[in-house]
């Protein structure tokens, strides 16, 4: 695991690869290197895991010295990719995933060497012969990799600040189009980036730079809705289960100290448990927890190293969000509002302690429909086609009314009292699009001043998600986790989880990210993810029931989250008020009188506005830290 940059420079052209390094120390501190020649600059910073000798050490070159690669990430199937090489002639100098992919893209091509890679990676290679740089992102989009076309070139790396870094006279005007992505969304989609002038690299896509300039873009691999798997239930419970051990298995080798978070939830717990199956020794897991006991699972994740007998580790959390923030800007190099960034540093950073590699259960939500928004859209779907979406408003109407004369609680509730009520007046993507927005379209345009409204243009929010769902499959519900799998497990989750355990220079690895388990799970019908009855990641919590206590799989869900509302009202308040309302930060772009209001309401305890107010003050601190120009 590591961080990458370099450019491929204009007649001319300069950039500054040290500094460019320097801003990615935290990536790799174990070693760095560079290499240039004519108009190609490529830099590497390492965090050692395979092969910890010089033999591992990049830049690596092709022993013609034909190509020279930068490579971050991991190649699962390395050893066996290594034998094949080997019986067709080809010999090696270390042990190292990074030599194997050279030697393999060497001798297969680009295009080729991709489909036999399984793990996460963002590389470049330059080709000295045809002096071409082909660079290429992993299928899911664990491993980022940012791009720029500049006078000087074309820049790359594997966070935004480098390419900052690498040249400084970028441009640093916003995209205004991915601002309002942020607001629906809380974050940005590739190929977009916060600055009009930095693009991502989507996941699963390659290109080919030459002369420093793109010469083509495209795509390797996608979710294949249209085949169907004839395994009964209980038969795809028994290949799940092999499915799970064979991905878990291949992300245990490591030449350091390797361990696993364990939230206390569903897809950690499996994890772990397999894990354990495979007999990995010594098993590590860390844990952390909050005051609050609604964010607390300490008691949950105890209970799992127990019935494991794991080397549990955990830790209480209290904010210091004032310190992590600023710091998580600076590295994401865009906004990104999904506030769990916040314990997912704290574990990191815990689990830094003791370990190099952390597994984790990322990715199990997106693939075996975990969201509560996968069971309301199936419904809502299930009611348009039917003609009875008048009638289910009527009877919401109806029960919200006898509820609100009834119970306490629910006194003065009116219809819609929720998303999914309010959603029933909407189709298709636009009500899948109403159930994730922070701030709803009708807010949203409230909100904005005429100026910025008028940069934003016509929202493309709704298309961003029609291009992800509009692909061949009849199964409604594999359709939207596909949608999912594509848009908000990349653009949101996987930055997430690189950006807050790289900062801690931690590697963190999913098996529910392997793509022959995804491509698996997306052959099996939508009704043995989400049962009939509403029961979510079904099929998951059926074939691994027997290695968990009794009861665990029907726990309520609580998320990997922070106790926000208070934070913002008592631990960030200075902050908040400093960004929002005394240096009026979004003022050229929001009324500032809905800013206040929503910060005074907040405050005072008049109203909770936290879902507002986070994304707001996230953007307040990339515009300040960034220097924006708005």
């Amino acid at each position: 695991m590591c961080g990458i940059v370099g450019a491929v420079l204009a007649p001319g052209g300069r950039v500054d690869i040290e500094r460019g390094l320097a801003s990615l120390h935290h990536r790799g501190p174990d070693d760095q290197g560079t290499w240039r020649e004519e108009s190609a600059v490529l830099g590497f910073v390492r965090l050692s895991i395979i092969d910890l000798s010089e033999l591992g050490h990049q830049p690596m070159h092709s022993p013609d010295g034909r190509y020279t690669i930068v490579f971050n990430g991991e190649i699962y199937n390395f050893r066996e990719l290594r034998e094949n090489l080997e019986r067709v002639g080809e010999s090696f100098r270390g042990h190292s995933d990074t030599e194997v992919l050279l030697r393999l893209f060497a001798r297969e091509g680009l295009e080729k060497c991709l489909t036999r890679l399984r793990g996460m990676f963002a590389f470049a290679v330059w080709d000295r012969h045809e002096k071409t740089l082909s660079i290429a992102r992993d299928r899911l989009g664990v491993k980022p990799l940012v791009y720029a076309e500049v006078p000087n070139g074309f820049l790359f790396g594997s966070e935004i600040q480098a390419l900052f870094a690498l040249d400084p006279a970028l441009s640093r005007t916003p995209d205004y189009q991915a601002i309002d992505h942020f607001l629906s969304f809380q974050y940005i989609p590739a190929p977009m980036s916060g600055f009009a002038a930095v693009r991502k690299l989507p996941p699963a896509h390659a290109m080919v730079v030459k002369n420093g300039r793109i010469q083509k873009v495209f795509r390797y691999w996608d979710i294949d809705l249209t085949k169907r798997s004839t395994l009964s239930f209980d038969e795809a419970c028994d290949a799940l289960r092999e499915q799970v051990l064979e991905a878990t298995k291949l992300r245990l080798v490591s030449d350091v100290p390797l361990g696993a978070f364990l939230s206390g939830g569903i897809d950690s717990s499996i994890t772990v448990a397999a894990m354990a199956h495979l007999g990995a020794s010594p098993l590590k897991t860390f844990s952390i927890g909050f005051e609050d006991e609604r964010f607390n699972e300490l008691p949950q994740a105890r209970d799992i190293a127990g019935h494991l007998s794991t080397d549990h580790h955990e830790m209480m959390v209290r904010a210091d969000a004032m310190n992590i923030m600023p710091k998580m800007i600076d590295h994401l190099g865009e906004p990104l509002a999904d506030n769990s960034v916040m314990p997912t540093f704290y574990v990191s950073e815990f689990a830094r302690s003791q370990v190099t590699v952390a597994l984790t259960g990322d990715g199990g939500d997106e693939v075996f429909a975990g969201y509560r928004r996968f069971y309301q859209i199936r419904r809502a779907e299930w009611l348009a086609r039917r003609g009875l979406t008048p009638l289910w408003r009527g009877m919401r109407r109806m029960t919200i009314a006898l509820e609100s004369r009834l119970r306490a609680d629910r006194r003065g509730k009116r219809f819609p009292a929720s998303r999914a009520d309010e959603m029933l007046g909407l189709s298709g993507l636009d009500a899948y699009k109403h159930l994730l927005a922070f701030f709803p379209d009708g807010e949203k345009q409230d909100m904005l001043m005429p100026g910025f409204r008028a940069a934003i243009g016509v929202s493309r929010t709704t298309d961003y998600l029609a291009a992800h769902f509009d692909r061949p499959g009849d199964d409604v519900l594999n359709r939207y986790l596909a949608l999912d799998m594509t848009t908000y497990l990349p653009e949101d989750i996987l930055l997430k989880v690189d950006i807050a355990s790289m900062s801690n220079s931690l590697e963190c690895r999913s098996p529910f990210l392997d793509h022959r388990l995804i491509e698996f799970a997306a052959t099996l019908p939508g009704h043995y993810k989400l049962s009939a009855s509403g029961r979510h990641k079904h099929i998951l919590k059926e074939a691994f029931k027997n290695w968990l206590p009794a009861g665990f799989m029907d726990r309520p869900k609580k998320g990997f989250s922070v106790p926000l509302a208070r934070w913002l009202k008592e631990d960030l308040s200075s902050m908040l008020r400093d960004q929002l309302v005394d240096k009026r930060m979004l003022a050229p772009w929001f009324r500032q009188d809905v800013t206040e209001r929503y910060v005074a309401e907040h405050l005072s305890g008049r109203g909770s506005h936290s879902t507002r107010l986070w994304p707001l003050l996230v953007l307040a601190l990339w515009i300040d830290r960034f220097k924006v120009s708005m």
